[in-house]
């Protein structure tokens, strides 16, 4: 078993925590881990990519070849549509549905969305409305993280313990709003 990832957004998005999360869950699955350094901006804004590759053997390379990724998950879409090339032919995107705009010359939305009826597999959810919906704002990326978990070759309860693993530190409060988050991702995809 092999599944590779791809981790995309801009940064302050919160796919550092993603990978944080998928990672622990991984290692307490036995499961061997690589990830890549994050590629990109990680000041508010700017573009930021990771590679994460899970096995049941140990990984040699960090990197994604071209044509590999067995999915995308993107808190923005038109970054995501940016790392198609590297999505194997059956594979996924799981994506935020709203842009963050963070260039001058940002395309229509109409023709963004028209790049993602061509494809066959995707998963599209409004993960801010639904962080407003939950009370849980600063939440959105685990929420795209429970959208993504039917995907992912990891136990959701696993997943859940990642969560609390990554978020102990923070509090009761903040652990029990992203089990929130990542169910009602889940239960959306």
């Amino acid at each position: 078993m092999k599944t590779d990832i791809i981790l995309t957004g801009v940064g302050g998005q919160g796919i550092l925590s993603i990978a944080a999360v998928i990672g622990e869950a991984a290692l307490e699955d036995g499961l061997y881990m690589k990830q890549s350094e994050v590629h990109g901006m990680s000041q508010r804004g700017g573009d930021v990519q990771s590679h994460l590759r899970i096995s049941d053997r140990p990984v040699a390379s960090d990197l994604i070849p071209l044509g590999s990724a067995d999915i995308i998950i993107s808190l923005e879409p038109l970054e995501a549509l940016r790392y198609l090339p590297y999505l194997k032919k059956d594979g996924w995107i799981v994506a935020n549905s709203k842009p963050f705009e963070n260039i001058p010359n940002y395309p229509d939305m109409e023709k963004v969305m028209a790049e993602y009826d061509k494809l066959s597999h995707t998963v599209l959810l409004d993960v801010e409305q639904i962080a407003k919906d939950l009370g849980a704002l600063r939440s959105s990326n685990v929420i795209l993280l429970g959208a993504a978990s039917p995907y992912l070759p990891i136990d959701f309860f696993k997943l859940e313990n990642g969560i609390r693993n990554i978020f102990g530190r923070k509090g009761e409060n903040v652990v029990e709003m992203n089990l929130k988050a990542l169910r009602a991702g889940a239960v959306k995809a």
